[in-house]
């Protein structure tokens, strides 16, 4: 029997995805889904998925976690770094003064780029304390 690694690699994007579907943030595939996503009112956490497995498997589950409590963005968003790279470049433009990081969070408020939890810091962290950059950022910019 051979290893597909095309079809394993599929399955592994595969899973991601749905983690952060059933987390509740909708997929944004396309840089005009990224545009009317971001550009309406009120406070958006872009979660920049990716399929590293140190830093992605930290990151999926405390983008599920953070947001279950009251003080929460108003909207959760996802894009697929390395996958639907036109919608991860577009969203990637709004976080202007980060560098690209994948995965990482950001927080925007009416468009604009509060603030970002990078790969550095999610990388070899606990995703506790992942939660709870997040849920500080949620407390400074979303009440």
């Amino acid at each position: 029997m051979d290893f597909n690694f095309n079809l394993f690699m599929n399955d592994v994007v595969e899973t991601a995805r749905k983690e952060m579907i059933e987390a509740g943030y909708e997929e944004l595939k396309t840089p005009e889904a990224v545009e009317e996503a971001l550009s309406k009112k009120g406070t958006t956490l872009v979660m920049v998925n990716s399929v590293c497995g140190c830093a992605g498997g930290i990151a999926r589950p405390a983008a599920a976690f953070s947001v279950k409590q009251d003080v929460r963005p108003d909207y959760l968003v996802t894009v697929f770094a390395g996958q639907d790279k036109e919608a991860t470049e577009k969203a990637r433009s709004y976080f202007t003064g980060y560098p690209p990081s994948s995965p990482s969070f950001a927080l925007l408020k009416d468009g604009e780029i509060q603030t970002m939890v990078e790969r550095h810091e999610i990388e070899g962290h606990d995703p506790m304390e992942v939660v709870n950059k997040l849920r500080a950022a949620f407390d400074q910019y979303c009440k």
